[in-house]
């Protein structure tokens, strides 16, 4: 133990002076220092910047005020006449009876939903699609995508969307075709859906009309004439009375005028019978008997015609008091058994093998005239000799001749005058 107190005892540690300390502890403070500097200056540098933008953006802002306050519309491409027609394109009237553009964007089974470009869509219900009668819109040919005018009808208070038609301007536009037609005097086809006791209701163009029993040419009743399809021409169209008044016998009339012998009509087999076919030439029911149908002889009628055949027949006569024509595709044929054989060549050349039927028809009644007319020479027309029918012209002269200068008949043997052979 004492050696090692003595070991400690030996070992002398020299006086820390304080020159040293302070050299120290100014080698740990320079460090500390700098560091402090760097950041100092960094954090100026940054200060600087960003008031340099803030005096930038201070400057835009004001230019800005001032530029709007002086020239709101400097450098503007979008004027305000350009803001004052958008605002009219876009400004929408919901009024009812107003006709807008729209598009269906989708359908359901009452109706469609149309965008017209109001706040809220718009609806078309099923029975405002169409003038006729449909079940879905579908049948009008009212689908997403379509782009049609409609005319605001109502509005609906639930969700404030407005209610469209189509129905009323269809219906404007089928009164304003039937004017047209009114003063065209054309006949139309009208399809009986009813009636009554003065007489049916067809439908024309969409609307349906009145035609009274006095103005239909047959006898049938309201329940014969139903579903059937007449011809018909307009007496009375008035809108504002919504009221049309149509005539069959004025139609029937003009077309029984068109069926002149050896004319050419376009008909449909109605029916077959054992003896012939009854052909619908224009609401007039003409019979082709089986004998006209073709020079060949025909068996089975359904062998060349069936109901709904559409062809071309020769009109051979019309009973007009009996209300009867009597029609042939005989007549019509280029050589025979063509019916038969080849029908679509009959029909090709039905107007060239009429006209040759009416001028054989001409030619054979003006013989019958002419023979008639030899015997009859007070009727002041005959037959010259080269078979020209005209007047009867004497080879005369207009003043008669001179009788005085004409020698006697000689009624000798020709050798001399009578006073000669009495010498």
């Amino acid at each position: 133990m004492a050696s090692l107190a003595q070991q400690f005892a030996g070992l002398i540690c020299p006086p820390l002076s304080s020159s040293r300390l302070t050299e120290r502890a100014a080698t740990f403070s320079k460090p500390k220092r700098a560091a402090n500097s760097v950041v100092t200056a960094k954090a100026v540098a940054i200060s600087n910047v960003q008031t340099q933008e803030r005096h930038k953006l201070k400057e835009l802002f004001e230019e800005a005020y001032e530029r709007c306050r002086t020239a709101p519309l400097e450098g503007v491409s979008f004027t305000l006449e350009d803001f004052h027609a958008a605002l009219d394109t876009y400004d929408f009237n919901s009024e009812i009876g107003t006709r807008v553009k729209g598009t269906v964007f989708m359908t359901d089974n009452n109706g469609a939903f149309v965008d017209i470009t109001a706040k809220s869509s718009a609806y078309l219900p099923v029975q405002e699609a169409s003038i006729h009668k449909i079940k879905r819109v579908e049948e009008a040919g009212i689908v997403p995508g379509m782009r049609e005018e409609f005319v605001i009808i109502g509005e609906n208070e639930a969700d404030d969307s407005l209610i469209l038609s189509l129905r009323s301007i269809q219906y404007e536009l089928a009164w304003e075709r039937c004017r047209q037609l009114q003063a065209e005097d054309a006949i139309v086809k009208g399809k009986v859906v009813g009636g009554n006791r003065g007489g049916v209701v067809a439908v024309v163009e969409g609307l349906q009309g009145f035609v009274p029993f006095s103005q239909i040419s047959s006898k049938s009743s309201a329940e014969e004439l139903l579903d059937k399809e007449l011809p018909l021409k307009f007496v009375d169209v008035d809108e504002e009375q919504s009221r049309l008044v149509l005539s069959n016998r004025k139609a029937m009339a003009d077309s029984q005028a068109q069926l002149g012998i050896g004319s050419v009509v376009t008909g449909a087999v109605q029916s077959l019978k054992p003896y012939g076919a009854f052909i619908d030439i224009g609401g007039i029911n003409g019979l082709l008997h089986v004998s006209q149908i073709s020079h060949d002889r025909v068996s089975d009628i359904s062998t060349v015609l069936q109901p709904g055949d559409t062809l071309k027949v020769m009109v051979l006569s019309h009973d007009r008091e009996r209300g009867r024509v009597s029609l042939s595709t005989k007549k019509l044929e280029p050589t025979p058994g063509d019916m038969i054989r080849n029908p679509k060549l009959v029909f090709e050349k039905a107007e060239e093998m009429a006209r040759t039927f009416r001028q054989r028809i001409a030619q054979a009644e003006a013989m019958a005239r002419a023979d008639m007319l030899r015997f009859q020479p007070e009727s002041g027309l005959t037959l010259s000799s080269g078979g020209i029918l005209g007047p009867n012209i004497s080879d005369l002269p207009a003043e008669g001749l001179d009788l005085s200068d004409v020698p006697p008949a000689d009624e000798s043997d020709g050798h001399g005058t009578p006073e000669e052979e009495s010498d």
